[in-house]
């Protein structure tokens, strides 16, 4: 087995490396002048099981090519099987037309992976299941799910959390939370006049009282999520908190938490965290290594990875 990467999320390389106890093979992954990226193995890969991990967080575009063109580099170096691990796939929420004449984005990046020689996909929490579909390929979407619930187990009182989801879409997502702890759920009905911006409607649950914790995919700006705290705190929440696989976290999005109502906001280390989300004292993360570490070991043996999850 050969574990590569490129430079979306060196920290999450390092550690699902250290899990498994597989250094990381010696690989040059940098820019010329133009930024054009080039890319160089340094270590034999002939015949091995060669894993490449690589969040497409931003800059999404490099960290994609920079993917594309490692796949490429394996593949004509005769490595045996080529996985790309995504623990964030960038252009999931692209996974539809949401207007006339728009882009299914998140498909095109699944035809790029498969076409640049990709033999399997492992990643985690996509942002609609069916983009497992997308590919040709065998894909493996793992869920962050018992990660958070552990994590939520070691912070909170469980027999006073109620779980709730930020929207109906989420729904399964936080369901799925709030079976393995025993809560109660929660949703909040909201609607998005236009991308980007949305608005509560109403607050399905009683919330009363209760130490409430949104759970959720993806956080971006940031701006859905304060509002749902805000509106659950005006419900009669006693406190509020958000457990989110994903922290994208760009633009004023630190700020915008920072001076939020939120208790704090739990994310996995699935983007790597930079230096105005490290500012922020109410932004936690947890690290997601030993549930890649051992879905990447799984795969290479061959065992089963959805067991992971029973």
């Amino acid at each position: 087995m050969k574990l590569v990467t490129g430079n979306s999320n060196l920290t999450v390389a390092k550690a699902v490396s250290d899990y498994l106890e597989i250094p990381l093979t010696d690989a040059s992954v940098k820019k010329f002048a133009d930024k054009e990226i080039f890319v160089e193995i340094h270590e034999n890969v002939r015949g091995e099981d060669v894993f490449i991990i690589q969040s497409t967080s931003y800059p999404t575009n490099d960290h994609l090519m920079e993917l594309l063109i490692l796949i490429d580099a394996a593949r004509r170096s005769s490595a045996r099987r080529i996985t790309a691990v995504l623990p964030y796939y960038g252009y999931a929420r692209q996974d539809r037309k949401s207007a006339p004449r728009t882009p299914i984005s998140a498909k095109l990046v699944a035809n790029l992976i498969t076409e640049a020689g990709a033999n399997r996909i492992l990643t985690l929490d996509l942002h609609a299941p069916q983009i497992q579909g997308f590919f040709d390929i065998p894909t493996d979407n793992l869920y962050a799910a018992p990660v958070l619930t552990r994590d939520i187990a070691e912070n909170y009182d469980t027999s006073k959390v109620m779980i709730v989801s930020p929207d109906v879409g989420g729904v399964l997502r936080a369901r799925n939370v709030a079976n393995r702890i025993g809560a109660q759920l929660a949703i909040v009905d909201k609607r998005r006049p236009r991308a980007g911006v949305s608005e509560v409607m109403n607050i399905i649950g009683d919330v009363r009282g209760q130490s409430c914790i949104l759970i959720d995919d993806i956080v971006d700006s940031g701006g859905t999520l304060v509002n749902a705290a805000q509106a659950l705190l005006d419900a009669g929440a006693s406190e509020v908190s958000a457990y989110i696989t994903h922290g994208v976290l760009s633009g004023d999005a630190p700020g915008r938490i920072a001076n939020s109502p939120l208790k704090e906001l739990v994310t996995t280390d699935s983007i790597e965290m930079n230096a105005d989300v490290a500012k922020v004292d109410k932004i936690r993360h947890i690290s997601i290594a030993s549930l890649i570490g051992e879905a990447i070991a799984r795969t290479a043996s061959e065992q089963s990875v959805s067991s992971l999850f029973d």
